[in-house]
Protein backbone atom coordinates (compact mmCIF):
# COMPACT_ATOMS: atom_id res chain seq x y z
CA UNK A 1 0.00 0.00 0.00
CA UNK A 2 1.37 3.41 -0.97
CA UNK A 3 1.35 6.45 1.31
CA UNK A 4 -1.47 7.96 -0.76
CA UNK A 5 -3.54 4.77 -0.58
CA UNK A 6 -3.03 4.57 3.18
CA UNK A 7 -4.26 8.14 3.51
CA UNK A 8 -7.81 7.02 2.67
CA UNK A 9 -8.35 3.49 3.87
CA UNK A 10 -11.93 2.27 4.28
CA UNK A 11 -13.23 3.98 7.43
CA UNK A 12 -15.22 2.16 10.08
CA UNK A 13 -16.89 5.08 11.82
CA UNK A 14 -18.08 7.26 8.94
CA UNK A 15 -18.93 6.71 5.30
CA UNK A 16 -16.49 7.77 2.58
CA UNK A 17 -16.80 7.97 -1.18
CA UNK A 18 -14.43 9.47 -3.71
CA UNK A 19 -16.15 10.86 -6.78
CA UNK A 20 -13.68 12.09 -9.32
CA UNK A 21 -11.42 14.46 -7.39
CA UNK A 22 -13.87 15.03 -4.50
CA UNK A 23 -13.91 13.00 -1.29
CA UNK A 24 -17.33 12.94 0.40
CA UNK A 25 -17.30 12.28 4.16
CA UNK A 26 -20.72 11.31 5.56
CA UNK A 27 -21.40 11.13 9.29
CA UNK A 28 -23.50 8.03 9.15
CA UNK A 29 -25.53 7.22 12.25
CA UNK A 30 -28.85 8.73 11.15
CA UNK A 31 -30.89 6.95 13.83
CA UNK A 32 -29.05 9.06 16.44
CA UNK A 33 -28.63 12.20 14.32
CA UNK A 34 -25.02 11.28 13.54
CA UNK A 35 -23.30 11.71 16.91
CA UNK A 36 -19.53 11.48 17.29
CA UNK A 37 -17.76 8.90 19.43
CA UNK A 38 -14.19 8.50 20.69
CA UNK A 39 -13.52 6.28 17.69
CA UNK A 40 -15.06 8.57 15.07
CA UNK A 41 -13.19 11.60 16.41
CA UNK A 42 -9.90 9.73 16.08
CA UNK A 43 -10.70 8.25 12.69
CA UNK A 44 -11.77 11.63 11.29
CA UNK A 45 -8.58 13.20 12.66
CA UNK A 46 -6.46 10.53 10.97
CA UNK A 47 -8.39 10.89 7.72
CA UNK A 48 -7.82 14.65 7.50
CA UNK A 49 -4.18 14.26 8.49
CA UNK A 50 -3.73 11.73 5.71
CA UNK A 51 -5.07 14.13 3.08
CA UNK A 52 -1.70 15.89 3.11
CA UNK A 53 -0.40 12.93 1.08
CA UNK A 54 -3.40 12.63 -1.20
CA UNK A 55 -2.73 14.20 -4.59
CA UNK A 56 -5.77 12.81 -6.39
CA UNK A 57 -8.27 14.31 -3.90
CA UNK A 58 -8.64 18.04 -4.55
CA UNK A 59 -11.67 18.93 -2.39
CA UNK A 60 -13.56 17.40 0.56
CA UNK A 61 -17.30 17.63 1.28
CA UNK A 62 -18.54 16.78 4.79
CA UNK A 63 -22.23 16.04 5.36
CA UNK A 64 -24.56 14.00 7.55
CA UNK A 65 -26.96 11.20 6.72
CA UNK A 66 -30.73 11.22 7.23
CA UNK A 67 -31.52 14.94 7.15
CA UNK A 68 -29.20 16.01 9.98
CA UNK A 69 -25.53 16.98 10.11
CA UNK A 70 -24.51 15.92 13.63
CA UNK A 71 -25.84 16.01 17.17
CA UNK A 72 -22.29 16.33 18.53
CA UNK A 73 -20.64 14.09 21.09
CA UNK A 74 -22.68 11.00 21.87
CA UNK A 75 -24.29 11.39 25.31
CA UNK A 76 -23.92 7.74 26.28
CA UNK A 77 -20.65 6.90 24.49
CA UNK A 78 -18.74 10.10 25.30
CA UNK A 79 -20.44 12.34 27.88
CA UNK A 80 -21.08 9.54 30.37
CA UNK A 81 -17.53 8.10 30.25
CA UNK A 82 -16.01 11.60 30.54
CA UNK A 83 -17.66 12.09 33.94
CA UNK A 84 -15.62 9.13 35.24
CA UNK A 85 -12.20 10.11 33.85
CA UNK A 86 -9.31 11.71 35.71
CA UNK A 87 -7.67 14.95 34.58
CA UNK A 88 -4.99 13.31 32.47
CA UNK A 89 -7.56 11.22 30.57
CA UNK A 90 -9.78 14.26 30.07
CA UNK A 91 -6.88 16.29 28.68
CA UNK A 92 -5.98 13.45 26.31
CA UNK A 93 -9.56 13.58 25.00
CA UNK A 94 -9.81 17.36 24.62
CA UNK A 95 -6.43 17.49 22.88
CA UNK A 96 -7.52 14.72 20.53
CA UNK A 97 -10.72 16.56 19.55
CA UNK A 98 -8.72 19.73 19.02
CA UNK A 99 -6.34 17.77 16.81
CA UNK A 100 -9.30 17.04 14.51
CA UNK A 101 -9.86 20.77 13.98
CA UNK A 102 -6.14 21.30 13.41
CA UNK A 103 -6.13 18.50 10.84
CA UNK A 104 -9.07 20.05 8.95
CA UNK A 105 -7.35 23.43 8.91
CA UNK A 106 -3.95 21.94 7.96
CA UNK A 107 -5.05 19.71 5.08
CA UNK A 108 -4.30 21.42 1.76
CA UNK A 109 -7.71 20.69 0.24
CA UNK A 110 -10.63 23.10 0.64
CA UNK A 111 -13.24 21.53 2.93
CA UNK A 112 -16.94 22.21 2.28
CA UNK A 113 -19.55 21.53 4.99
CA UNK A 114 -23.03 20.68 3.64
CA UNK A 115 -25.37 21.17 6.58
CA UNK A 116 -28.99 20.12 7.02
CA UNK A 117 -31.06 19.83 10.17
CA UNK A 118 -29.33 19.44 13.53
CA UNK A 119 -25.77 20.78 13.66
CA UNK A 120 -24.75 21.17 17.29
CA UNK A 121 -21.81 20.76 19.64
CA UNK A 122 -18.92 19.07 17.90
CA UNK A 123 -21.01 19.03 14.72
CA UNK A 124 -21.10 22.83 14.78
CA UNK A 125 -17.34 22.82 15.37
CA UNK A 126 -16.72 20.62 12.30
CA UNK A 127 -18.81 23.04 10.27
CA UNK A 128 -16.96 26.03 11.72
CA UNK A 129 -13.58 24.47 10.94
CA UNK A 130 -14.48 23.93 7.28
CA UNK A 131 -13.44 26.44 4.64
CA UNK A 132 -16.87 26.89 3.04
CA UNK A 133 -20.33 26.16 4.42
CA UNK A 134 -23.62 25.52 2.64
CA UNK A 135 -26.83 24.93 4.57
CA UNK A 136 -30.51 24.31 4.11
CA UNK A 137 -33.18 26.62 5.57
CA UNK A 138 -33.84 23.85 8.10
CA UNK A 139 -30.31 23.90 9.55
CA UNK A 140 -30.16 24.60 13.29
CA UNK A 141 -26.65 25.30 14.58
CA UNK A 142 -25.71 25.54 18.25
CA UNK A 143 -22.45 25.66 20.17
CA UNK A 144 -24.26 24.21 23.15
CA UNK A 145 -21.34 23.37 25.46
CA UNK A 146 -22.61 25.72 28.18
CA UNK A 147 -25.86 23.75 28.28
CA UNK A 148 -23.95 20.70 29.54
CA UNK A 149 -21.96 22.68 32.10
CA UNK A 150 -18.89 23.30 29.93
CA UNK A 151 -17.19 26.43 28.63
CA UNK A 152 -17.77 27.68 25.13
CA UNK A 153 -14.02 27.47 24.44
CA UNK A 154 -14.12 24.04 22.82
CA UNK A 155 -12.00 22.83 19.89
CA UNK A 156 -10.95 26.34 18.89
CA UNK A 157 -14.40 27.95 19.01
CA UNK A 158 -13.22 31.10 20.81
CA UNK A 159 -10.50 31.62 18.20
CA UNK A 160 -12.30 30.70 14.98
CA UNK A 161 -15.97 31.62 15.47
CA UNK A 162 -15.37 35.35 16.18
CA UNK A 163 -13.32 35.56 13.00
CA UNK A 164 -16.30 34.29 11.01
CA UNK A 165 -19.25 36.10 12.58
CA UNK A 166 -17.69 38.73 14.85
CA UNK A 167 -16.88 38.87 18.56
CA UNK A 168 -20.31 39.99 19.79
CA UNK A 169 -22.30 37.38 17.90
CA UNK A 170 -19.84 34.63 18.79
CA UNK A 171 -20.01 35.66 22.45
CA UNK A 172 -23.79 35.41 22.43
CA UNK A 173 -23.80 31.93 20.91
CA UNK A 174 -21.01 30.62 23.17
CA UNK A 175 -22.41 32.11 26.41
CA UNK A 176 -26.03 31.12 25.81
CA UNK A 177 -25.70 27.93 23.79
CA UNK A 178 -28.77 28.99 21.84
CA UNK A 179 -29.53 27.76 18.35
CA UNK A 180 -28.54 29.95 15.41
CA UNK A 181 -31.14 29.74 12.67
CA UNK A 182 -30.15 29.16 9.07
CA UNK A 183 -31.21 32.71 8.16
CA UNK A 184 -29.08 34.14 10.96
CA UNK A 185 -26.16 31.97 9.91
CA UNK A 186 -26.39 33.23 6.34
CA UNK A 187 -26.86 36.88 7.35
CA UNK A 188 -23.91 36.71 9.74
CA UNK A 189 -21.59 35.07 7.22
CA UNK A 190 -21.33 31.72 8.98
CA UNK A 191 -23.02 30.06 6.00
CA UNK A 192 -21.91 31.13 2.55
CA UNK A 193 -25.43 30.53 1.26
CA UNK A 194 -28.63 28.57 1.82
CA UNK A 195 -30.00 26.02 -0.65
CA UNK A 196 -33.08 23.78 -0.57
CA UNK A 197 -32.54 20.45 1.15
CA UNK A 198 -33.20 18.50 -2.05
CA UNK A 199 -30.37 20.41 -3.74
CA UNK A 200 -27.83 20.51 -0.91
CA UNK A 201 -25.46 17.76 -1.96
CA UNK A 202 -25.75 18.59 -5.63
CA UNK A 203 -24.78 22.18 -4.88
CA UNK A 204 -21.94 21.11 -2.58
CA UNK A 205 -20.60 18.72 -5.21
CA UNK A 206 -20.94 21.39 -7.90
CA UNK A 207 -18.93 23.81 -5.77
CA UNK A 208 -16.37 21.08 -5.06
CA UNK A 209 -16.02 20.31 -8.76
CA UNK A 210 -15.47 23.97 -9.58
CA UNK A 211 -12.70 24.18 -6.96
CA UNK A 212 -11.15 20.92 -8.12
CA UNK A 213 -11.05 22.25 -11.68
CA UNK A 214 -9.22 25.37 -10.51
CA UNK A 215 -5.55 25.95 -9.73
CA UNK A 216 -5.39 23.59 -6.76
CA UNK A 217 -1.78 24.41 -5.85
CA UNK A 218 -2.89 28.03 -5.56
CA UNK A 219 -5.93 26.97 -3.49
CA UNK A 220 -3.54 25.23 -1.10
CA UNK A 221 -1.48 28.40 -0.85
CA UNK A 222 -4.61 30.48 -0.17
CA UNK A 223 -5.68 28.14 2.65
CA UNK A 224 -2.16 28.15 4.10
CA UNK A 225 -2.01 31.94 4.16
CA UNK A 226 -5.51 32.26 5.61
CA UNK A 227 -4.29 30.11 8.49
CA UNK A 228 -0.86 31.66 8.97
CA UNK A 229 -1.88 35.31 8.74
CA UNK A 230 -4.00 35.10 11.91
CA UNK A 231 -0.80 35.64 13.89
CA UNK A 232 1.00 38.12 11.62
CA UNK A 233 1.35 41.86 11.56
CA UNK A 234 0.14 43.55 8.39
CA UNK A 235 3.74 44.08 7.31
CA UNK A 236 4.59 40.39 7.81
CA UNK A 237 1.38 39.31 6.07
CA UNK A 238 2.06 41.42 3.00
CA UNK A 239 5.61 40.08 2.73
CA UNK A 240 4.41 36.49 3.19
CA UNK A 241 1.80 36.97 0.49
CA UNK A 242 4.44 38.42 -1.82
CA UNK A 243 6.52 35.27 -1.37
CA UNK A 244 3.50 32.96 -1.74
CA UNK A 245 2.35 34.67 -4.91
CA UNK A 246 5.86 34.56 -6.38
CA UNK A 247 5.86 30.79 -5.81
CA UNK A 248 2.49 30.50 -7.56
CA UNK A 249 3.85 32.52 -10.48
CA UNK A 250 6.32 29.69 -11.10
CA UNK A 251 3.58 27.08 -11.48
CA UNK A 252 2.39 25.53 -14.70
CA UNK A 253 -1.14 26.68 -13.84
CA UNK A 254 -0.06 30.33 -14.06
CA UNK A 255 1.35 29.74 -17.54
CA UNK A 256 -1.76 27.79 -18.57
CA UNK A 257 -4.01 30.65 -17.45
CA UNK A 258 -1.98 33.15 -19.50
CA UNK A 259 -2.05 31.01 -22.64
CA UNK A 260 -5.79 30.43 -22.25
CA UNK A 261 -6.41 34.17 -21.89
CA UNK A 262 -4.40 34.91 -25.04
CA UNK A 263 -6.25 32.17 -26.94
CA UNK A 264 -9.64 33.18 -25.49
CA UNK A 265 -10.06 29.64 -24.14
CA UNK A 266 -10.98 28.14 -20.77
CA UNK A 267 -7.84 27.17 -18.80
CA UNK A 268 -7.38 23.48 -18.00
CA UNK A 269 -5.44 23.63 -14.74
CA UNK A 270 -3.16 20.76 -13.71
CA UNK A 271 -2.59 21.59 -10.05
CA UNK A 272 1.13 22.26 -10.21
Amino acid sequence: MTVEQAAIATPRHFALSVMGETAVVTLNRPDRKNPLTFESYAELRDFFRGLVYRRDVKVVVVNGAGGNFSSGGDVHEIIGPLTRMDMRELLDFTRMTGDLVKAIRACPQPVIAAVDGVCVGAGAILTMASDLRLATPEAKTAFLFVRVGLAGCDMGACAILPRIIGQGRASELLFTGRSMSADEGAAWGFYNRLVPAAELMAEAEKLAASLAAGPTFAHMMTKTMLNQEWNMSLEAAIESEAQAQAVCMQTEDFKIAYRAFVEKAKPAFVGR
